[in-house]
């Protein structure tokens, strides 16, 4: 897909992105759609989380982005996607490691939801004990 182009990873609870970085002027495709498309009226909010390690690299006019989102919930691939991102920018430019590392974006959010156990109503909910 990508001839010469940098390919990373993001994951952030079930969402999975695949992302390319290619140079050019910008673009952000989504799973064939422009971004702001696929995340419809979450843009502002998504918008500011995937432009984030492009903003804190000053690499924000200089590649496009083509992305597969899988799985998960809109705020989870955007959340993904900021990861592949950081990531595939490590690939480009290894020395803006430190900024992105302390801005938190390299780190995969573990956070993930608790599964229900039998015998209960939800992970940590008991069904109501009667007395009588």
């Amino acid at each position: 897909m990508a001839t010469q182009g940098y390919y990373a990873t993001g994951k952030r609870k079930s969402a999975v992105a695949r992302v390319w970085l290619k140079p050019g002027e910008g673009k952000m495709v989504v799973n064939r759609q422009p971004a702001e498309e696929y995340f419809g009226g979450l843009i502002v909010d998504a918008a500011k989380k995937i432009e984030a390690p492009l903003r804190l690299t000053d690499t924000i006019g200089k590649y496009d982005v083509v992305a597969t989102l899988k799985g998960g919930g809109k705020s989870a691939q955007a959340e993904a996607l900021r990861h592949g991102i950081a990531k595939a920018l490590l690939e480009v430019d290894p020395e803006c490691r430190v900024t992105l590392k302390k801005a938190g974006m390299l780190t995969r959010d573990p956070r993930v939801k608790e599964r229900k156990k039998y015998g209960q109503k939800g992970a940590r909910a008991r069904f109501q004990y009667s007395k009588r």
